[in-house]
């Protein structure tokens, strides 16, 4: 009888959730809110439209950190609302579930994952790393005696890897990812124009105006920013230009710039030489931010790609991996 596979990017910013033979179902924030008497009242893109907004006797949880879970109650339920959404309303059988997890997950952390996505409703549980599950959905060859290398930058964290026959050669987790970009927008534009804006408006930022590197005059793009005057504590309107933000994310950006120096000069030199022919791949959310493949190309002197549908690539590499576990075996936890 024909089962349901279901893989999981269960990221700090977002859970994407992929169905083998349907592709991506679900893209929603990893927020849940909750009453002051402990009940569940939304989850996802509901529980998101809440912050900052929300009374007192409504708290909005983002229960993941860093990609591993800060509150295993509410990561459960979130969990649950997403394994129901794949699966529909009618169940013939529990699935199977892969889930990503960061390359420096601990025994504990790992074993929390697993819990949850049984508790949540999954037959069998099974991990992978994110770097390798991206590298997967990417489409790059992870499988072959060749080197690849991929940078995930997602909401908590940038996991950094060069891969080779299946298996992750070096790597490193680095908490500098989209949540850090987000935070340092907010403090230029509470330093500089003396406004206090949410999360929310500064993710709005990044991504409607954001780069990586400088542009021209001309190609600036303008966004108008509302916020607190923190001065009069009125409202505020003031307008933010492309430079701006790029000149605020530059040291978060040098950060990631050094963590894939630091993989590069753990990895054997005939994996890197693959790397200076094929490139390194950017997957993620935060990996589309513009000019961020020129950013790091010019510091690092290897050809930098940004995968197609990065956001998606460790969602789809879940899905991939688990139809195939025997060949990915090596970087699976069961």
């Amino acid at each position: 009888m024909f089962e349901k596979t279901i893989g999981i990017d269960l990221g700090t910013a977002n859970v994407i959730v992929s169905v083998r033979g349907k592709g991506v179902v679900a893209n929603e924030p990893s927020v849940v809110a909750v009453s002051s008497d402990n009940k569940i009242i939304a989850v996802g893109k509901e529980a998101k439209m809440m912050l900052g907004k929300s009374p007192d006797d409504i708290t909005v949880f983002r229960p993941l950190r860093s990609g591993v879970i800060a509150d295993y109650r509410i990561t459960l339920a979130m969990l649950k609302y997403f394994i129901r959404k794949a699966m529909g309303l009618f169940w013939i059988s529990r699935p199977d579930v892969m889930i990503s997890i960061p390359v420096g997950a601990t025994s504990t952390e790992r074993k929390a994952v697993i819990d949850a996505g049984i508790e949540a409703g999954a037959k069998r549980v099974f991990l992978i790393k994110e770097p390798l599950a991206a590298a997967i959905g990417a489409g790059l060859p992870v499988g072959e005696p060749t080197g690849s290398m991929v940078v995930n930058i997602g909401g908590g964290t940038s996991e950094i890897a060069t891969i080779s026959l299946g298996g992750i050669l070096a790597a490193t987790s680095l908490r500098v990812a989209g949540d850090s970009f987000d935070e340092s927008i907010m403090q230029y534009i509470k330093k500089t124009h003396n406004i206090a804006i949410g999360e929310v408006t500064a993710e709005k930022i990044k991504i409607n105006i954001g780069s990586a590197t400088e542009v021209p005059d001309e190609d600036q793009l303008v966004m108008t920013v509302k916020g607190r005057d923190l001065i009069t504590g009125l409202p505020k309107s003031v307008d933010i230009k492309t430079n701006d933000v790029s000149r605020c994310l530059k040291s978060n950006l040098e950060e990631i710039v050094s963590a894939i120096r630091q993989v590069l000069e753990k990895t054997p030199p005939e994996v890197s030489s693959d790397i200076i022919d094929n490139g390194i791949y950017l997957t993620g959310g935060s990996g589309q931010i513009r000019n961020l493949d020129n950013f790091i190309s010019e510091r690092i002197n290897v050809p930098v790609f940004v995968a197609k549908d990065a956001q998606f690539c460790v969602a789809k590499g879940t899905t991939i991996a688990l139809e195939s576990l025997e060949y990915y075996k090596r970087g699976i936890t069961s």
